[in-house]
């Protein structure tokens, strides 16, 4: 049967606005009409902040934890929350437990892969947008190993450099520890400004990941009203330039990836 297409958002180095850019395709991946589920793995919950979902980051067990440790025991429709835009798996404060209670299960890198595929038989969604934590460790190799498939923002300047070679290192390592293949599908110059350096670093981007398609998103403040009011900037009362370049995003990764085969 058909499963969603599956992506990760994902940078280990802080501050590269990973949580606007996850956000943000998954609204243009909605206003392309598909539906999405997205899911908020970072134990900060940032991204369930910025999709107005904050009583869910400090609401009672069951919570997304919960449901990663025993992926069929947890009712679904107690851990996804409704939104204008798309379905929201939440982060909880719980989930700062979540790297060493998922060292303790067996298979504990494929939880959310399980937890996915229940999801996804339930939902029938079209796309998946996971929203990572800004470390490696074994939430972020979940991510990894259940979707297998990264877009990677990072900004315009030399110290992008050193967090993507680290980054492909990492998930070389990922792919040969678990027999994986994790495929880049999209590179986001994030919060580009108009230097030389930022010049200099798209040059780069293009000469280092030829085959990775590369997105520009400019510095906008209207990005920042858009997670101020939880939403993404396809749902605020105002014309942002940059809702072209994430129909853009959205439309390449839809035309790269679709929806995928999955056993029943």
């Amino acid at each position: 049967m058909a499963g969603s297409a599956r992506l990760c958002v994902t940078n280990q180095k802080g501050g590269v606005g990973k949580t606007t850019v996850a956000i943000n395709l998954a609204g243009a991946l909605n206003e392309r009409g598909r539906d999405v589920l997205f899911v908020d793995l970072d134990p900060q919950g940032n991204a369930t902040e910025g999709l107005g979902q904050l009583d869910a980051y400090d609401a009672e067990p069951p919570t997304l934890l919960d449901a990663l440790v025993d992926p069929s025991g947890v009712p679904l429709e107690e851990i996804v929350y409704d939104h204008p835009e798309m379905d929201v798996l939440a982060s909880n404060v719980d989930m700062n437990a979540a790297q060493s209670t998922l060292a303790e299960q067996p298979d504990g890198e494929d939880r959310l892969d399980a937890l996915l595929t229940a999801l996804e038989r339930e939902g029938g969604y079209d796309v998946v947008v996971v929203d990572c934590p800004p470390q490696l460790g074994l939430i972020t190799d979940n991510a990894l190993c259940a979707t297998k498939n990264l877009v990677i923002p990072a900004l315009a300047e030399s110290t992008s450099k050193r967090s993507l070679e680290l980054l492909f290192d990492y998930v070389g390592s990922l792919q040969m520890d678990y027999d994986v293949e994790i495929e880049p599908r999209a590179l986001v110059a994030n919060r580009v400004e108009y230097t030389n350096q930022a010049d200099e670093m798209l040059e780069w981007f293009d000469e280092a990941l030829p085959d990775v398609p590369l997105f520009e998103v400019r510095k906008r403040v209207a990005l920042q009203r858009a997670f101020e009011a939880g939403t993404s900037i396809f749902e605020v009362e105002e014309d942002v330039d940059m809702e072209a370049v994430f129909e853009s995003m959205a439309e390449t990764l839809d035309e790269r990836i679709g929806r995928q085969e999955v056993s029943a």
